[in-house]
């Protein structure tokens, strides 16, 4: 019997609730800074160019992470799709729900094995990625995510041309 997909609409209705809310935010910052500037001083003009680019900063973050983590949720689909989706549901879990270290340990030898035989392939990418995720090392994981997203740019990118 497959397992049940979650509702998402939940998690999207807070991650909206959230955009919206930092819009509000920039759009204040954004006045503060004009209002500033028109004061005329030296020092109130520095602060308002200062306070300007906070908005500029927050805009180019949000939606480089809307950008990132939509591209992994096609990623995540498109290694379902293909079955090789990484499966961690049968692994021990500590109370807290984290997979048990040796356990994660192990899953990350394992897909390491199937990675160093193929590197360029962006799906044993992912999957060591998220392996190393679950082994705790999230600096690589997040190295290797970013490597995976562009060799999946590139195949979907191959497979379309």
């Amino acid at each position: 019997m497959a397992a049940k997909k979650a509702d998402a609409r939940p998690i999207i209705a807070v991650i909206a609730f959230l955009v919206v809310a930092m819009c509000v935010y920039f759009v204040l910052l954004g006045r503060t800074a004009v209002q500033l500037i028109g004061q005329g001083t030296v020092v109130s003009i520095g602060l308002g160019i200062g306070v300007f680019v906070l908005p500029l900063l927050g805009v180019w973050m949000v939606a480089s992470t809307l950008r990132s983590g939509i591209e992994h949720q096609r990623m995540v689909a498109a290694a379902q799709d293909l079955g090789r989706d990484l499966n961690v549901d049968d692994l021990p879990r500590r109370p807290s729900g984290r997979i048990e270290k040796d356990a994660a340990l192990a899953l990350f030898e394992e897909v390491k094995a199937e990675w160093e035989a193929d590197p360029s392939d962006w799906v044993s990418t992912y999957r060591i990625a998220r392996a190393y995720d679950y082994a705790g090392d999230r600096s690589r994981a997040r190295e290797m995510m970013k490597r995976a997203a562009e060799q999946y740019r590139a195949a979907k990118a191959a497979t379309d041309a």
